[in-house]
């Protein structure tokens, strides 16, 4: 049962204002190195499988229980409940990896430009499973800019953006303005879809790992009107605008790929559309 004190302390950030918050204590240090080997091991099962290793990497909640418990982890629910009410779907959670000394980076932009969702009742729980500072390239946020709705972004497919079509807001982003968002394995950032957002490069010899949850209330839709894949972590689907999909059946079981894979095509279609999703990085 989620206390009424953790409650509280997420109402006592003023997420409206900034569009974001953190840290949020998900899981301790024990359990998320339990989850970190989980995945990795998982990475080196599949490391001769390249469709299933991006599979993976995109759908580790439906692939492996351990990400499915992150998911409907307690704390996470709280503080996505105080933003967006007891009803809770998980639209994705996906992995974003840059390896030790890599130049990968995450230019700025906003999640929700070309996800194909009708609203803008969306939060996302970006957990730690590694260190996440400035020298591993950790996220930055500019307070209050989720207040400018959806800006112009161009598509850049740049091999270093870890992000599916390179994308990278089109109007002057202020740097200045940017708050280091540090956390370490176990804790968690939330923000709003329309938050300007980037990360630097990995400088460091250690992984930097996150999983991004975005959770959405079950009211929004795809305006495509696919069903796509999502899960229920809390409350109730009173609407029907999504696949509901179980926990897993099991860990890497043959059954959930075939899911995933499905709920892949749509998602390219969502993601790429207007461009060649050949070119994509992520689905």
């Amino acid at each position: 049962m989620i206390s009424e004190n953790y409650i509280k302390k997420y109402d006592s950030n003023n997420y409206e204002e900034t569009g974001f918050l953190f840290p949020i204590d998900a899981v301790g240090a024990d359990e998320i190195n339990i989850i970190r080997k989980d995945f990795e091991l998982a990475e080196a099962e599949l490391s001769d499988d390249p469709k299933r290793l991006s599979l993976l990497r995109s759908y580790p909640a439906n692939l492996l229980p351990s990400f499915d418990r992150l998911i409907r982890n307690e704390n996470l629910i709280a503080a996505a409940s105080t933003i967006l009410g007891p009803d809770l779907m998980v639209w994705s959670s996906g992995m974003f990896i840059k390896e030790a000394n890599s130049p990968k980076i995450v230019t700025w932009h906003q999640d929700l430009t070309y996800w194909g969702l009708d609203d803008e009742e969306e939060t996302t729980c970006w957990v730690a499973l590694s260190k996440a500072n400035e020298a591993s390239g950790c996220m930055k946020f500019i307070p209050g800019s989720h207040k400018e709705k959806i800006v112009p972004h161009l598509d850049t497919f740049d091999d270093n953006n870890l992000l599916s079509r390179g994308q990278e807001i089109s109007v002057e982003v202020d740097e200045k303005k940017s708050v280091l968002i540090e956390l370490e394995a176990g804790q968690a950032s939330m923000h709003h879809g329309h938050l300007f957002h980037a990360s630097g490069p990995n400088k460091t010899n250690d992984r930097r790992i996150g999983c991004a949850i975005r959770y959405i209330k079950p009211s929004m839709k795809q305006l495509t009107g696919d069903l796509s894949l999502v899960t229920l972590v809390s409350g109730v689907d009173n609407y029907g605008h999504f696949t509901i999909s179980d926990r897993p059946n099991g860990r890497l079981n043959n059954q959930d790929f075939e899911l995933c894979s499905r709920d892949a095509e749509i998602k390219r279609k969502v993601l790429y559309s207007g461009v060649d999703s050949t070119k994509g990085k992520r689905y």
